[in-house]
């Protein structure tokens, strides 16, 4: 009798935090939705600075696993918990009779909330020291992993560890009759063929599918791949030319910049031809207001350096120190070992030749309706902003570039 009253009030606790941690859990899952797919989603009420930031945190690789987000791995978790609490009940149906085999349900959850707990603590250590951004709801569910697991071990005998034995034992016994065994092999096959499918597609993780298209090029701090003089690729009257129109404070043009030095290693007949498109308002008259300061400084720099026949070098330079000042990229030049004629340099950058060929890029650019940077152009086709890296080497296949080796 006195069992059967902590049952009861054991199932009535898990049920109140169950409903508690499905709602934040619907919560997570809609901020990660609108923060990956919504681009114009205006943020959450818990992204509250650099640090407590759950949209922060939904953006990244780290808020997945293969391939499915944290948030859905957690309804699966409080509804399969939740299926558990109601398995005697729901077991007298015909088509839940497998229910049966869930026999020790106050184990089985002990045992979830202790895992789910560890894997929690694993996610909070993920976030503070590697994201270094913290998401106040996921922090929410991991107390309530807690509290669930505390809750159903209440009472049991052993504790977490007679819990976790009592399960492995129930599952081992569940896999004894053979209907049951061929059922839970088909059933793994369809998980992990699910699984293999949203990992390998990324569909549901856009930081995932980021991270694979721009990783390499993202976390470079150097340009390994830079090369010196005015020409990016093949010199030759005929090469095929991918026009490059960029800005030098914009993040993504650093990335493509990186991207575009390694494309022309594996194509014979590819030629990268830089374009300036500062977003900055000494320069760009078609601003309404302030992006990158500083971005026309260096543009104005790097296209003295063209005529002394040091713009590649430059270029690479200006995307890996972000100079902010003029001073600051003097200085940074004086102190390369480019040869750069100084004098010469800082003349030809305040020159009226220099701003004329800078004024002539961005008019052309907005012309094509390319108000924004990265754009890329190919023969008439323009693309706004850098594509995954595989994309890109078939948009120049398309073109005309041939893949060194191959012809």
């Amino acid at each position: 009798m006195e069992n059967s009253k902590l049952n009861y009030w054991k199932t009535v606790i898990i049920l109140i935090l169950l409903a508690v941690a499905l709602g934040v859990t619907i919560d997570l899952a809609y901020i990660y939705y609108e923060a990956n797919f919504d681009q114009l989603y205006l943020g959450s009420f818990c992204s509250i600075n650099n640090f407590i930031d759950c949209d922060g945190v939904a953006k990244t690789t780290e808020s997945q696993f293969l391939g499915v987000p944290l948030a859905c791995w957690g309804l699966f978790l409080y509804s399969f918990i939740l299926m558990l609490l109601a398995a005697d009940k729901l077991k007298n149906f015909k088509l839940l009779k497998f229910l049966e085999v869930f026999k020790n349900k106050f184990h089985y959850i002990a045992s979830l909330g202790l895992i789910s707990f560890i894997i929690s603590m694993v996610l909070l250590c993920v976030s503070l020291f590697e994201i270094k951004k913290l998401c106040i709801m996921c922090a929410v569910t991991y107390v309530l992993n807690l509290l669930i697991g505390i809750t159903a071990v209440w009472g049991l005998e052993g504790g977490f560890v007679g819990a976790v034995k009592q399960s492995w034992k129930d599952f081992l016994d569940a896999l004894k009759p053979l209907p049951y065994r061929i059922a839970f092999v088909v059933v793994m096959l369809c998980a992990c063929g699910f699984l293999g499918w949203t990992f390998t597609s990324a569909k549901f993780s856009p930081a995932l599918k980021f991270a694979r298209e721009y990783g390499e090029f993202i976390k470079t701090t150097q340009n390994k791949y830079a090369v010196k003089g005015n020409v990016l690729g093949s010199d030759a009257k005929d090469a095929v030319v991918l026009e490059i129109y960029s800005d030098y404070m914009c993040p993504m043009c650093s990335t493509g910049n990186v991207m575009l030095h390694k494309l022309v290693t594996e194509f014979s007949n590819l030629r990268i031809e830089h374009h300036s498109m500062p977003l900055d308002t000494q320069c760009n008259k078609y601003l309404q207001q302030e992006f990158h300061h500083g971005s026309c400084t260096m543009a104005q720099y790097a296209e003295a350096a063209h005529m002394q026949g040091k713009f590649w070098e430059v270029n690479s330079l200006f995307f890996e120190k972000k100079p902010a000042t003029e001073d600051e990229v003097v200085e940074l030049l004086e102190g390369s070992d480019f040869g750069l004629d100084m004098d010469k340099l800082k003349k030809d950058a305040h020159s009226k030749a220099v701003m004329d060929i800078i004024l002539k890029d961005i008019d052309y650019a907005v012309a094509n309706k390319q108000i924004g940077t990265p754009s890329m152009k190919m023969g008439d086709d323009f693309e706004m902003g850098i594509q995954g890296y595989h994309d890109l080497k078939k948009w120049v296949i398309k073109h005309g570039a041939k893949p060194k080796g191959l012809f």
